[in-house]
């Protein structure tokens, strides 16, 4: 069987060796911090309540821009269709590689389809700020000051105490970028949603050091992109 070396390495390939190196760097005792994490997390399972398909987004939630201008969702929103990033922060090296992947990847294909792309956090606009720059991404990103619409969707999580611990040895704090100064954040999640609001697609990862891959994102906007045509 000829490999095509010109395919997309997928998030889950990137993961698994930004892992190797990871581990070496921060040593067996973190690790196990983080460990222990993703198995609770995994174990715990997506709540009952976390958005799913068919489910209709508040637009009228206020967001923020980079710049620290006041968005409705509504107008971040592109008309055929979007799909839309919750994503930790750019303290997260998981949302980092991931974002640079949906650049590469996923935006060139959507804007073929006359679709949008939204990343949203609960940073402050400058972390927001930094996320774009460390990722050169092209795309709109937005903060959710208290995690608003996250809460109204039901993705809403916090590190552990010992995860915590461990952000702190490592340098740095949640709370420090984000907009409310505590530890809230969004379980990572993509949705696609039509022009409505509507959402047709979603995809809740608990453990996050796993996402939604671009194969999954495009095949699920299919009968947009075709409404889109």
């Amino acid at each position: 069987m000829t490999v095509d070396s010109t395919a997309p390495e997928s998030i889950a390939a990137q993961v698994a060796e930004f892992n190797d190196g990871f581990t070496a760097q921060i040593g067996p005792e973190l690790s196990a911090v983080f460990d222990a994490e993703q198995t609770a997390l995994r174990e715990a399972g997506v709540p009952g309540d976390a958005v799913a398909a068919g489910d209709v987004l508040d637009t009228s939630v206020a967001l923020q821009s980079p710049a620290g201008e006041t968005v409705v969702l509504a107008d971040a929103l592109r008309g055929a269709g979007t799909v839309v990033v919750f994503y930790r922060g750019a303290w997260c090296p998981y949302c980092n590689l991931t974002l640079k992947t949906y650049q590469r990847d996923l935006l060139p294909i959507l804007r073929e389809r006359g679709l949008g792309l939204v990343a949203i956090s609960p940073q402050n606009p400058e972390a927001s700020e930094l996320a774009v720059t460390n990722g050169e991404l092209g795309f709109t990103v937005l903060s959710d000051p208290g995690n608003a619409l996250s809460r109204s969707l039901g993705i809403v999580t916090e590190p552990t105490a010992d995860a915590r611990r461990a952000h702190t040895a490592l340098g740095f704090d949640v709370a420090d970028s984000n907009a409310d100064a505590t530890g809230d954040i969004p379980f990572p999640t993509v949705l696609v949603v039509d022009g409505d609001g509507r959402v047709v697609f979603a995809d809740v990862h608990v453990d996050y050091t796993t996402r939604t891959e671009v194969d999954e994102i495009v095949a699920a906007t299919e009968e947009l992109a075709e409404k889109a045509a």
